[in-house]
């Protein structure tokens, strides 16, 4: 059985279409070089974004909100390297892992408009279609001697080119959804410091480390370029020992088949949870979102704020069971204040489909958290109990 996987699994990737002869080209750390092509991990050929052979294109089962930008995600890693499987079944990628993600947008009408469309699979085929999208950026993590290494590049107005930015970059866009409704925001590429703020999960070290491929229940799944499991896929390369079948699988927030729980605590681990872990910067908050953690305070059920000032929106508790609208978390995944929101980084839009999953998960909650005033009581202490 085992035989036949890894047979099929060849022959989908030789039938790669967006697939070409290029190969990837790893620069040494003091050497980055100014243009994406020169990675050849990611580039154009004619009227489309394709990518090598030796890349392996994969998505998540649940993905974080980037202000309803699509994602190209790939991975490459050099000639008999391998995934050791970790702890608690992350995935450690070997030094030389080029890890590439390209945010894009279907094309609006005029310059400067985008459309808010779900993501098709089949976009995908052959590459992507610059005629029908917008690349805007393109971010590397690249796993070198001295640990991984966060790289931007900008894509210019006519497609041609990415060019590095390590300041990052503000974006002026309009997203139009399928009725004719209009939001401007400003599309945030993240300069070298912001990318930590996401990627040093292990705050104190201050190193990036990779969030959504690292995590091997989220990359447990069907390709989106093809039919076949993508750590089947990985397997068939060479590059993982462990079968699918040792793995778990994260629920896909956005599948209403599955059961609303899982699809909500896993939108919170894959958006939240680098920074809201016991490890991560947001450790001291003490509201911790990642799906290990069962139930009580530090899931935020009744749990009041140590430090969150207006963040707060005036509510007593991070989760009120029954309650999303008495809830902290929800108010600050609803709000686009740059001193309240969460996540702080990554977006400038509410994701109102994940806000919904995460309401609907807190009203079936059971359980309440008492007065007003036992509210008060409450955050009284934990201040100076904190001090």
């Amino acid at each position: 059985m085992k035989g036949l996987r890894l047979a099929a699994a060849v022959l989908s990737l030789l039938a790669l279409t967006a697939c070409s002869e290029r190969q990837p080209q790893l620069h040494g750390e003091k050497a980055i070089p100014e243009r994406l092509a020169d990675w050849s991990v990611v580039y154009r050929e004619g009227e489309r974004l394709v990518w090598p052979d030796a890349v392996a294109v994969y998505d998540l089962n649940s993905a974080l909100f980037t202000d309803y930008a699509h994602k190209l995600r790939t991975l490459y890693l050099p000639p008999g390297a391998s995934i050791e499987q970790g702890e608690e079944g992350l995935l450690q990628f070997p030094r030389g892992t080029i890890i590439s993600k390209t945010f894009y947008y279907p094309r609006g009408a005029q310059p400067g408009e985008v459309r808010k469309l779900a993501f098709n699979e089949a976009d995908l085929a052959g590459g992507i279609d610059l005629n029908e999208f917008q690349l805007l950026e393109t971010r590397l993590l690249v796993h070198y001697e001295s640990g991984w290494k966060a790289i931007s590049y900008v894509w210019d107005e006519d497609q041609r080119e990415a060019r590095r930015k390590i300041t990052g970059a503000v974006l002026p866009l309009t997203l139009v959804d399928q009725q004719g409704g209009r939001q401007d925001f400003h599309y945030v590429v993240p300069d070298a410091n912001q990318c930590l703020g996401c990627h040093a999960t292990a705050f104190e070290t201050r190193q990036a480390l990779p969030i959504g491929p690292a995590k091997a229940d989220f990359v447990n799944r069907d390709s989106p370029t093809h039919g076949n499991n993508q750590l089947a896929d990985w397997q068939a390369r060479g590059w993982l020992a462990a079968e699918p079948e040792d793995f778990a699988r994260a629920a896909n927030w956005d599948d209403e088949s599955q059961p609303l729980a899982a699809r909500a605590r896993a939108y919170l681990e894959i958006n939240c949870a680098h920074c809201h872990s016991p490890s991560g910067a947001g450790d001291t908050s003490g509201l911790w979102l990642g799906q290990e953690v069962a139930t009580g305070p530090h899931l935020g059920i009744c749990k009041p704020p140590i430090a969150a000032g207006q963040g707060t929106g005036g509510r007593y508790w991070s989760i009120v069971p029954g309650k999303p609208d008495e809830s902290i978390l929800t108010y600050r995944m609803g709000s686009r204040d740059p001193g309240a929101m969460m996540p702080e980084l990554g977006r400038s839009l509410v994701h109102e489909e994940g806000l919904q999953v995460v309401s609907e998960w807190i009203d079936q909650l059971p359980g309440q958290c008492g007065g007003k005033g036992s509210e008060k009581e409450s955050i009284g202490a934990l201040s100076r109990a904190v001090r």
